[in-house]
Order: structure tokens, then sequence, then C-alpha cells
């Protein structure tokens, strides 16, 4: 199924079954996903050390290289969903909340083709 066809819930579903089958839940206090977040993501970060800003976009047109980035991908986004689960945090509700507090933080009229923390 396709992002387009997939719901978030439907994702969290399938993280939350996952775990249960496994009785993984006793070891997933919320300290414990966010320390194995953070693990992932620096995985996934490896794959583009070194390497400039158009060798990282070339990598989509690259399906050998791809693979083992999606793969961390959904490792990142398996253990934001577990951790979602672990804390009761409606993931649409808070992507919805921080892009409008984004959107105050930089203007589109101000940050248009630039960015900086300051207005």
């Amino acid at each position: 199924m396709s992002d387009a066809a997939t719901t978030v819930d439907e994702l969290r579903q399938v993280i939350r079954q996952f775990v249960e089958e496994r009785d993984w839940r006793q070891f997933h206090a919320p300290k414990n996903i966010s320390m194995a977040l953070a693990i992932e993501a620096a995985e996934l970060m490896e794959h583009f050390q070194w390497i400039d800003a158009e060798a990282s976009r070339a990598l989509a047109s690259d399906p050998a290289k791809l693979a083992p980035i999606a793969e961390e991908l959904a490792d990142v986004i398996g253990y934001s969903l577990a951790l979602a689960n672990e804390l009761g945090i409606d993931v649409s509700d808070a992507i919805r909340a921080k892009m409008a507090k984004n959107r105050q933080k930089y203007p589109a009229d101000q940050f248009r083709g630039r960015y900086s923390r300051e207005g």
C-alpha cells in the first residue's frame, strides 16, 4: 500500500501489533524508544556522510543505494510511531500544531528562499 492509501493510524497499528506479538512493550519505555530513535537517525545519516547536497539528491535515482536508506527511514518512523503509541500522542495533531508554530516563526514572505533563525 502506498502513502496515499495508508493512514497514520494504520501504521501505528502495524507497529503496535509488532511490539505486542513479541511482548516488547516491557522494553518500550519512552526513554528507551527515544534513544533507539536517535541511534536509528544516526544510522540514516551515515548514508549521507561525506557527500554533498547534489550527490545526496542523486541517491533517489539509485535503487541499490536507496533501499538501505528506506530501511533506516522506516526504522526512524517506526520508533517515532512507537513513541507516539507509548505516550498517547496524536501524530497528526502534533504535526499540525508544530507547523502552525513554524508558520508564525518563519513567515513565507520573510523566509522564502533563505533560512535564518532570526526574522
